[in-house]
């Protein structure tokens, strides 16, 4: 793995972009290393674009990706399409919600922790750092749920590797 790992998450408001982002920085953080974050949200709570940035590695300085320097994009929103394409890096990976077929979910609403069980299977963390930042990060009620949507995103990832 190189240094510094960066991702950005794209989406609209209500589809959990924050709270995917803070599940990532507290994994990546129970992994070892050093992390950074930011978000950018205008109208998010009308269904706006909202972005945020999570930077892991060795030594983070900045919590901002820079354009094309992006290891990862993770596209909640079809409509978001250049604003994730336009962080990728040369190798980046565009990793859609869409892709996870919404009949494996166990409830609509743990979409984003789907998307999270996709970008799990190109890092090198353990599922059971994944598992402590899900459980921290979300009310015991959803744990559940929660935990088989991360489930089935690895599954919808391993199926797309192996096209």
């Amino acid at each position: 793995m190189k240094d510094v790992t960066n991702i950005v998450i794209a989406g609209l408001g209500g589809q959990g972009i924050i709270t995917a982002s803070d599940i990532l920085a507290d994994a990546a953080f129970r992994a070892g290393h050093d992390v950074k974050k930011a978000e950018v949200h205008g109208m998010s709570q009308r269904g706006g674009s909202v972005t945020c940035d999570v930077r892991f590695g060795t030594r983070v300085l900045s919590p901002m990706v820079t354009p094309g320097e992006g290891d990862y994009a993770l596209l909640f929103e079809a409509s978001e399409t250049e604003t994730a394409l336009h962080y990728l890096g040369p190798g980046g990976v565009l990793l859609r919600a869409d892709a996870i077929d919404p009949g494996t979910l166990p409830t609509a609403k743990a979409l984003n922790v789907a998307v999270l069980g996709m970008l799990s299977v190109h890092l090198p963390m353990k599922n059971d750092v994944w598992t402590e930042a899900i459980r921290a990060g979300l009310p015991e009620k959803l744990h559940d749920v929660n935990l088989q949507a991360f489930r089935a995103g690895q599954a919808a990832a391993r199926k797309e590797k192996s096209r």
